[in-house]
This record gives structure tokens, sequence and C-alpha cells, in this order.
């Protein structure tokens, strides 16, 4: 009976070094807050990465990112945090792709070149987005499509749009408000979670 008491005190004392109430805090926020997170997480990085070999260590990257902040302060906004976080590195791991040693480049302007030109992942991004935006300008009324266009394209001022469409200043402004709303009904879905409205 004494050897099974030996046995079952040797086995509860610690072996390593003992965990601080702060990791134990942070291991709790994170099952309790981080994971649940995780279908949101893969989600954004999934649309935001192209290389879908890199998305494993990604996640994982993220979860160390996020421990260690943890460490001197859990975050009040957990949701936000995750997300900054995975968008922070994925920032970082382009600008690493994209660094060229300034000894390997002869030309100075060859190196300006490279250093403007956008990555693979903003390049399909952008192409996305605008894709997006032509089908959504594509479903506004003319008028007000019209207005949007010349303003926010072309850059003209009220009063010019105003003067190139024929109507008075007042009226473009109520064209581009309503292109505007309808733009985003579109693009951000607002339209399908109230109903279809406007």
């Amino acid at each position: 009976m004494t050897e099974i008491s030996e046995i079952n005190r040797e086995n509860l004392e610690p072996r390593g070094p003992t965990v601080c109430a702060d990791d134990i805090q942070v291991a709790a926020w994170f099952v309790r807050e981080v994971l649940p997170l995780e279908a949101i997480l893969m989600q954004f990085l999934n649309h935001n990465w192209q290389n879908k070999n890199d998305i494993a260590d990604l996640r994982q990257e993220v979860y160390v990112r996020l421990c260690e902040a943890a460490q001197k302060q859990i975050p009040d906004h957990t949701k936000r945090f995750v997300l900054a976080t995975a968008r922070n590195l994925l920032i970082d791991r382009v600008r690493r792709e994209h660094v060229v040693p300034i000894e390997a480049v002869a030309d100075m302007d060859a190196l300006n070149s490279v250093l403007e030109e956008p990555g693979p992942e903003r390049v399909v991004m952008a192409r996305d987005d605008l894709r997006r935006l032509q089908g959504a300008l594509d479903h506004l009324p003319l008028r007000c499509r019209e207005a949007v266009v010349l303003a926010h394209v072309e850059g003209l001022s009220g009063r010019e749009i105003a003067a190139r469409m024929g109507v008075t200043e007042g009226m473009v402004s109520v064209h581009l408000t309503h292109g505007i709303r309808a733009l985003a009904n579109l693009l951000y879905g607002e339209a399908s979670s109230r109903g279809g409205a406007s």
C-alpha cells in the first residue's frame, strides 16, 4: 500500500518547469475564445493567401503570435485581434518574399521597379475586387451608375457632373447617394440581410 501511495505522489509532482498563472490564463483564453474562431481564421487565410500549401503553417504562426501577445495582455476583442494578427502576418510574409538585397541589383531603377510591383496575392485580390465592383456597377440604375463613375472614376466635381449629365447639382447628389448606397448593398450584402431593400 505504501508503494502505491509513493507512486501516486510521484506522478503528481511536476517534472518540468511549473506553469505560471499567466500561462494558465492564456491557455484558457485561447481554448475559450480563439479556437472557436478557427473557421473564420481559415476562411480569411484561404481568401487572402494564394499558396494553399502555406495555410496550415500560417494558422500556426498566427496562434503563436496570439499567445505571445496575450502573455503581455489578453485582448478585449478577440475576433478583431485574431484577424488583425493574421493580416499583419500576411503583410510580413509578402514583404519578406519581396526583399531584394541591394548588392544583388546593379541598376537602382531595376530595384525601384521590383519594389513597386505588387505581389501575386495582391494582383489576384485586386482583380477579384474589380470584378465584384464591375458587377455591382452593372446592376445600378443608369443615371446612378453614370454619376458614380463620373465622380469616383473620372474624379469630376459635382458641378462638372451636373453639366455633363444635364441635371442640377442637387440631382447629382441624389444620384450619387442612391448609387453609393446601392453599391454598398450589392458589395457587402446589406440588401440580402434586410430582405432586398433599395
